[in-house]
């Protein structure tokens, strides 16, 4: 059994996020979670916040042990892109793209 938890149109582009994913895979809660708040990436918050409700529904709705929790599986995907205008010299326009993720987390516990 596994818990699960869904960031969708996180304001971060899917390849910041990645790379703070792969440190966490595969490691207990408890060092995840000192990877992120020791990790000085932004897409930290965003991943600290989403453990924590992955461990809160692994607790609440599956009565899972919380000392027990890994994480089982991390992977983001890209989200809508906003696309926006750039003035530049000249008269002309070059466009921006910023982009969103959509991130999902999920914890197993260990046999």
């Amino acid at each position: 059994m596994e818990a699960r938890a869904y960031l969708k149109n996180a304001r971060i582009a899917p390849r910041k996020v990645q790379i703070v994913l792969d440190l966490i895979r595969g490691k207990d809660v408890e060092t995840a979670m000192a990877i992120l708040q020791h990790t000085p990436k932004s897409a930290c918050e965003y991943l600290e916040k989403l453990l924590k409700s992955a461990v809160a529904n692994a607790e609440n709705n599956f009565g899972m042990d919380r000392d027990n929790l890994y994480v089982s599986e991390c992977f983001v995907c890209p989200g809508p892109i906003m696309k926006r205008i750039m003035p530049r010299a000249q008269g002309r326009a070059f466009r921006i793209l910023k982009r969103t993720s959509h991130v999902t987390l999920a914890v197993k516990e260990k046999e």
